[in-house]
């Protein structure tokens, strides 16, 4: 066991741990750390902890320092430097007649080097383009070619929920997402009903699916022979999931009648375990080609 402190560089960004040494570090506190991209300012986002060391990416660095005052304007000086590199860029870019999309700029907190974030559909002869831009910054450039799914967690937006994205707001880093998980939950497949603002899958499919998983386990799909504790008999026309209920057509003399009961009152052999769904060609091929983004996923962890 080794003891750490947890440290990220952006909002929402994925944690690196870090020796504490002596230093009495709090969650929340700003500090001076060595990465591999140079010196940069991060910050603490929980307290010291023991972990195991196979969850230790070796080695560990130590912390520099815990930020001072003159540590933290020079951040903020460095927020501000970005906006105008951000829009050099841009210039330079429309310059060369490059066909990239740049999405942010970043000063190391030692000025070592600035990196620029950019999305194209190919790959990208930026050459010329990085000597322009170090005669004008006169540091180490460093053009990092994106995925979709990390510009959006860069930009940010607001979901189809109404709120702030997760991968901008607290999704450190990106999972695996499958249409197995809209079929579990009983999603439209329609791709354009769950799909994010990246055009990926969306992320918080992952969120509730264990408990839906748990709860279809002990549920009777639509179609399904149940019988009730008292005995009665009949076919479930509906499943409320999250409720545990479901809706039963039983015989009862000459005349059917539906009646809702818990899913513990009823005895039941599964036997199909998701829905039909009516889905077009078109549909089909776009769910497909979703499947296909998800599995070749390769998007960094910013």
């Amino acid at each position: 066991m080794t003891n750490v402190i947890g440290v990220r560089f952006r909002t929402a960004g994925k944690v690196y741990f870090f020796d504490p040494l002596t230093l009495e570090i709090n969650r929340g506190d700003h500090v001076i750390v060595e990465t591999a991209r140079g010196v940069e300012y991060g910050t603490v986002v929980g307290d010291a902890r023991e972990v195991e060391d196979d969850k230790i990416v070796q080695p560990l660095k130590p912390v520099i320092r815990i930020a001072n005052e003159e540590d933290d304007e020079k951040e903020k000086k460095n927020k501000e430097k970005e906006k105008d590199a951000f829009q050099i860029c841009l210039e330079k870019i429309a310059k060369h007649e490059l066909q990239m999309k740049l999405i942010d700029a970043e000063f190391t907190f030692d000025n070592s080097k600035v990196l620029f974030y950019f999305t194209a559909d190919g790959r990208i002869d930026f050459r010329e383009l990085v000597k322009d831009l170090a005669s004008v910054f006169k540091t180490r450039i460093e053009l990092r070619q994106i995925g979709v799914r990390d510009e959006t967690k860069i930009v940010g937006g607001i979901g189809i929920c109404g709120r702030a994205l997760c991968c901008y707001t607290h999704l450190s880093e990106f999972v695996p997402v499958s249409i197995k998980m809209a079929k579990e939950q009983n999603l439209s497949l329609n791709p354009s009903k769950i799909s994010g603002v990246c055009g990926r899958l969306m992320c918080c499919l992952k969120h509730e699916e264990e408990t839906y998983e748990y709860l279809n386990r002990r549920s009777p799909g639509i179609g399904d022979l149940v019988t009730s504790e008292s005995g009665m008999k009949g076919e479930v026309t509906s499943v409320n999931v999250l409720r545990q209920t479901v809706k039963v057509i039983v015989d009862v003399g000459d005349v059917k009648e539906i009646h809702e009961f818990a899913v513990d009152e009823l005895k039941f052999k599964s036997k199909k375990k998701y829905r039909k769904d009516n889905v077009s060609v078109q549909e089909q091929a776009e769910l497909e080609q979703l499947e296909k983004e998800e599995q070749q996923g390769s998007d960094s962890q910013l």
